[in-house]
C-alpha cells in the first residue's frame, strides 16, 4: 500500500501543491466575475462570448467541449444570450442540421471588453513570476490535465 492510501489528505506531501492551485483559481475566477460585473455579464456568459469570439462558427457541441460543460448548460444559458443580442445561430451552410454561433456587433464588444479584463487580471497575477517559472507551472498543468483526459479519476 503506497503511502498515498494511509491517512488523511494533508498527509500527502503534494497537499499543499493541490490548495495552492486551487486557492488561485478560486480567487482568478472572483475577481474576473467581480469585474464583469461592471459589463452586466456573469462568469458562465464571458466564457461563451470569449470562446465563440476566438472560435467563431461553433456548434453548441463544441463550444460545451471547449468550455466542459454540458449542452444542457449552454441550451439554457443560449436563449438568454441571443435574447440580449449578444449571440446568433446561423444554420450551417453544408449541413442544415447544425446551427453555429456567432457573436452579434455588441457580443463582440462585450467580448472585447472582458477579454481587456482577463489580460489585465493575468499581468496582475503573473507579475511575481518570471517568465520561466510561469512556463514551468503551465507545463506542469498541461501535463496534469493530459493525464486527467487520458485516464479520468474513478474513484
Amino acid at each position: 500500500m503506497s503511502d498515498i492510501n494511509k491517512g488523511v489528505p494533508w498527509d500527502f506531501p503534494q497537499f499543499h501543491n493541490w490548495v495552492a492551485v486551487g486557492r488561485v483559481s478560486i480567487m482568478v475566477r472572483k475577481a474576473m466575475a467581480d469585474q464583469l460585473v461592471g459589463l452586466g455579464l456573469d462568469l458562465p456568459a464571458y466564457d461563451v462570448l470569449s470562446t465563440v469570439c476566438r472560435f467563431p462558427g461553433l456548434t453548441q457541441t463544441g463550444l460545451a467541449e471547449k468550455l466542459l460543460v454540458g449542452r444542457s448548460n449552454l441550451s439554457m444559458m443560449l436563449p438568454d444570450l441571443e435574447k440580449k443580442e449578444y449571440v446568433v445561430r446561423k444554420l450551417d451552410p453544408k449541413d442544415k442540421r447544425l446551427r453555429r454561433l456567432y457573436l452579434t456587433e455588441e457580443g463582440e464588444k462585450l467580448a472585447r471588453q472582458g477579454l481587456a479584463i482577463q489580460l489585465r487580471l493575468l499581468e496582475h497575477m503573473l507579475s511575481p513570476i518570471d517568465e520561466l517559472e510561469s512556463e514551468a507551472a503551465g507545463q506542469t498543468m498541461r501535463k496534469v490535465a493530459k493525464h486527467l483526459e487520458a485516464s479520468p479519476f474513478q474513484g
